[in-house]
């Protein structure tokens, strides 16, 4: 390929990559309701808070915010009183292995997840919350460090988009990392996250096994506020009778023909699709991480409302 050829291919590339990054960052900034933003402040509540004073007892306070050792010491009741921190960190673990490539609906499991993590940069950044940004395939990659600035929404989306996925078969065990970059990127984020902070961790977990990221996602969860998000497309779900099918792993590149038009094909799709979502499901609950599944044909608006709602009253995951 020519120099010149090579330029027009490029800039072609990158005006795709622009149309996708407005297409995306326009649809999701007609979400950011009053009712998502009041349930996103609500969620998060109490996730960072620092002690401010003891003060006398005044009607209406809490009885369980009295401080008993000054009160004795004073003879007269005394509460201790706090602050939430004035500003929390965001921080957007994000999958973008070949899996993540695929959509069998308007929208790929990859786009929906920029879609969904550019909805939390903005619901965060008018909280004046920082937000980051680390990539991850069968190695970690692109790190973006927590910022509340306005360039930080749009960034966030377009190097979600244009994180190149490794080649077919190039990927190390049976799935996008088996469970060994996911678990690096949770210890680094554990490492390098002082302050307790909120961490979104956006795959759609295939071929990763449970076992392999536990333990590092329970220390993570230990000292922060978790959300696992499963990204899932309706065709891994079901499989439509729609005849003969030559259906390829995104991750191997290896085809198989498939007759979708047999029963007992169909029943083992679903069940394959059912032990995956129990195992993600037990993986997370056993972590003590919070839990959320986003299909590529859903609204994400309506997802984390329900997610923050569901917090908001001290709902278990």
């Amino acid at each position: 390929m020519s120099a010149e050829a090579s330029n027009v291919v490029g800039t072609s590339v990158d005006a795709d990559l622009l149309a996708r990054v407005r297409r995306i960052s326009l649809r999701i900034r007609g979400l950011v309701s009053g009712a998502l933003q009041g349930a996103y402040r609500s969620s998060v509540r109490g996730s960072g808070i620092e002690f401010e004073e003891v003060r006398p007892y005044q009607p209406g306070d809490e009885v369980r915010s009295i401080d008993w050792n000054v009160t004795a010491r004073t003879g007269a009741p005394h509460v201790k009183t706090y602050v939430e921190e004035r500003q929390l960190t965001l921080l957007l673990l994000l999958d973008t292995s070949r899996s993540m490539d695929f959509g069998s609906r308007e929208n790929s499991k990859r786009e929906k997840a920029a879609e969904l993590a550019a909805l939390l940069a903005l619901v965060a950044g008018a909280n004046q919350d920082q937000v980051g940004l680390c990539l991850f395939a069968n190695e970690p990659g692109l790190t973006l460090p927590p910022d509340n600035k306005p360039h930080q929404v749009p960034r966030i989306v377009r190097e979600v988009l244009a994180a190149r996925s490794e080649a077919p078969g190039t990927s190390k065990g049976t799935g996008a990392n088996s469970g060994g970059a996911l678990a690096t990127v949770l210890e680094h984020a554990g490492r390098h996250l002082r302050h307790r902070g909120m961490v979104f961790v956006l795959s759609d977990f295939l071929g990763v096994e449970g076992e392999a990221y536990r333990r590092p996602l329970a220390r993570l969860a230990r000292r922060h506020d978790v959300i696992a998000v499963r990204l899932v497309d309706p065709f891994e779900e079901k499989l439509p009778a729609a005849g003969r099918l030559l259906l390829e792993d995104l991750e191997t590149g290896h085809s198989v023909e498939v007759d979708t038009r047999s029963r007992a094909v169909r029943a083992d799709w679903a069940r394959r699709a059912a032990e995956r979502r129990l195992e993600f499901q037990r993986t997370a609950r056993k972590a003590g991480a919070d839990q959320l599944e986003v299909a590529t044909d859903g609204d994400v608006g309506e997802a984390l409302l329900g997610l923050f709602a569901r917090r908001g009253r001290g709902g278990a995951a």
